[in-house]
């Protein structure tokens, strides 16, 4: 039986999470950065598959979050950048908790300003395509990790865990 998901309202850490949840929760060993402005984040999982085009990231986050955290298998990319300060800015505007991204950022200075926490490889300045290629809320693995739509994630400057 899944423990309830706790309020947004508290800082959990992960290693703390892991200690209580133990093998209920899948930890990804790949190395994000944290970006955002909200070091400590959680939600319900949604998510995209894209490579180097954030149109979907776009229309995705301009829509309610409900604190939601989407992750974006972007295929570790770092030739182009899936979100950027406006897109963030969207996703503030939308109540959305955070962005798990498999790939690149851009004005990462602005970004860092948000109230959003943003977890993602690194940054280019180069932006990305906008034909809205790809696939949402469907089941994405990084690093050995799946990702399914409705599953609770957390996100803090240790990693990132997922319920399994």
């Amino acid at each position: 039986m899944n423990a309830p998901a706790p309020s947004p309202n508290k800082t959990v850490n992960t290693a703390d999470l892991y200690d209580e949840r133990g093998d209920e929760l899948a930890s990804v060993p790949l190395q994000f950065q944290s970006l955002g402005g909200r070091s400590h984040f959680s939600g319900p999982v949604r998510t995209i598959r894209c490579y180097q085009d954030n149109g979907l990231v776009k229309s995705t986050l301009a829509t309610p979050g409900n604190g939601a955290v989407l992750v974006v298998d972007g295929g570790g990319s770092l030739g182009t950048a899936l979100m950027g300060d406006m897109i963030a800015e969207s996703a503030v505007a939308n109540g959305w908790a955070g962005v798990v991204i498999n790939g690149a950022i851009r004005d990462r200075e602005a970004i860092a300003a948000l109230d959003l926490g943003v977890k993602a490889l690194g940054s280019n300045p180069r932006k990305s395509a906008k034909a809205s290629a790809g696939e949402v809320d469907v089941d994405v693995v990084i690093d050995g990790v799946t990702f399914r739509a409705g599953v609770t994630v957390w996100c803090d400057p240790d990693g990132i865990l997922v319920e399994r």
